[in-house]
């Protein structure tokens, strides 16, 4: 079976989309030798970002193992995570990460 979202790290909050996805699929999301099932809340466009798990608001946004925002309100996980609910802290200078 085809991937259709790539988790590259265990620490990793988010997904990426690799195809468009609809509201309603169920993803399975492999990450090491386990596999996540997330229930998509939200149309997904590729190349998105989605919620693995429940985010809180003011929790670190990690990607590849990186973090690369945080988040300014509760991500449900299978929602989309986007400039809508994460704040970028790369490159701003203002704040550290």
């Amino acid at each position: 079976m085809k991937a259709k979202a790539i988790l590259l790290k265990k620490m990793d909050n988010v997904a990426t989309a690799l195809i468009d996805i609809e509201p309603d699929d169920n993803i399975p999301v492999k990450v090491d030798d386990s596999i996540i099932n997330v229930s998509i809340k939200s149309q997904i466009p590729f190349g998105h970002k989605f919620a693995v798990t429940d985010i809180s608001a003011g929790d670190d946004i990690i990607k590849y193992g990186e973090v690369i925002g945080r988040a300014t309100k509760d991500i449900v996980k299978g929602s989309h995570a986007h400039v809508s609910n994460i704040e970028s802290l790369r490159g701003r200078g203002d704040k550290e990460i």
